[in-house]
């Protein structure tokens, strides 16, 4: 009997304590806000709804899973407008008001499939149309206007407010990969399946995912790199990182750091404060992308002088703080170097400091020092 009911619980993702309480305040902000706003707007007019039922269902998707390509903006926008404009229209068709429902669910998902906007609680909006009763019906088309529109942008809006300043990215959208200029793929989409293997296969799954794709993408492809890492050797950053770091200081000039970095042959720099605590990281990128050279020497491009200024930065000043990127990743000496493989391969990083507990600089590692050591791991196995 246990195991049977087991079978009717969904094999959900772990969620943390926090998130569900994140998910909850969300949606208590949300809905109270919006028929705050609704009842405001509505005092010349008590016979309109401030507050229509199929929002509580938007405001699950938007607060609890916003990275669900069923919670996004043109989701809840396009498919509510579109459900209530299919909702009215077959309630002033067809005269039976079960087969009007019937025929709004059926028109509205097709549409809103059909206009990539499928939004679950939509389907409650075209039947509320439907079936609303007299004070929804003598609104006709305005239904559409208010109470539909007018909820779904405030509660978007507030969506948009209360997800990023709670650490969730909304509008939800796939981390831009590092762009090479060139044909090749990233590094991390050489590893295994290719993207066109995955759009092959979604094309024979042939039903909706309630996930984004490039997050099934990423999903997957991260599955890969720990699966890689759990079979690794042993090997940890503190064994084949390099000690010896020349940094710079983030007041030393660029020319001073330019020349350093052609004196050792180096392509990055760490860049640490008095206390030798990692701050930065200084590369021939930046120089290239953030620098300009006036007579043999390294000075800050217009374009990136107008950047720091526009950011409130300290007055630019042709120093490494100008062009040095902030922060930085790093790493710990007792990270395994099958985790960094992984950093190199999602970020498109070619170096990692590598710091202590207190941020302090205790060597650097690069993508040649890895290969190296996988190299060095395979021929003594």
């Amino acid at each position: 009997m246990r195991r049977m009911l087991r079978r009717l619980l969904p094999e959900a993702t772990p969620v943390s304590p926090k998130e569900r309480l994140r998910a909850a305040l969300g949606a208590l902000a949300g809905i109270l806000v919006t028929g705050l706003l609704g009842s405001l707007a509505l005092k010349a007019d008590a016979t309109l709804p401030a507050l229509v039922a199929p929002m509580g269902a938007s405001a699950v998707l938007l607060f609890a899973v916003p990275s669900s390509p069923l919670a996004q903006p043109w989701s809840i926008l396009g498919g509510n407008i579109v459900a209530a404009l299919v909702g009215v229209t077959a309630g002033l068709l067809i005269p039976s008001p079960f087969l009007a429902s019937a025929v709004a669910i059926a028109v509205a998902i097709a549409a809103m499939m059909t206009l990539r906007c499928l939004h679950p609680p939509s389907g409650a909006i075209a039947l509320t149309a439907v079936l609303g009763g007299p004070a929804i019906h003598q609104l006709g088309y305005g239904f559409v206007i208010w109470p539909v529109a007018g909820n779904s942008l405030a509660l978007l809006l507030l969506a948009l407010a209360f997800n990023n300043l709670t650490g969730r990215r909304y509008p939800h959208a796939a981390k831009p990969a590092a762009d090479h200029g060139t044909t090749d793929p990233a590094s991390i989409q050489r590893i295994g399946f290719t993207s066109a293997d995955l759009d092959d296969v979604l094309k024979e799954y042939d039903e909706f995912l309630d996930i984004d794709r490039d997050d099934l993408e990423t999903i997957l492809r991260r599955t890969e790199l720990r699966s890689y890492r759990r079979r690794a050797g042993h090997l940890d950053c503190a064994s084949i990182m390099s000690r010896d770091v020349v940094a710079v200081a983030p007041d030393n000039t660029l020319k001073e750091a330019h020349d350093l970095m052609r004196a050792h042959h180096f392509k990055a720099l760490p860049v640490t404060n008095d206390r030798a605590e990692v701050v930065g990281i200084v590369t021939q990128t930046d120089f290239l992308d953030k620098a300009n050279w006036t007579r043999g020497r390294p000075k800050i491009g217009f374009a990136q002088r107008v950047r720091l200024v526009l950011s409130g930065a300290s007055a630019p000043n042709d120093t490494v703080k100008d062009i040095m990127t902030a922060p930085v990743r790093t790493v710990g000496p007792a990270t395994p170097i099958a985790d960094a493989i992984v950093i190199f391969a999602e970020e498109g990083l070619h170096y990692l400091p590598v710091t202590r507990e207190n941020n302090k600089l205790v060597g650097i590692l690069s993508q040649s020092d890895v290969l190296v050591a996988m190299l060095a791991d395979k021929a003594a196995a």
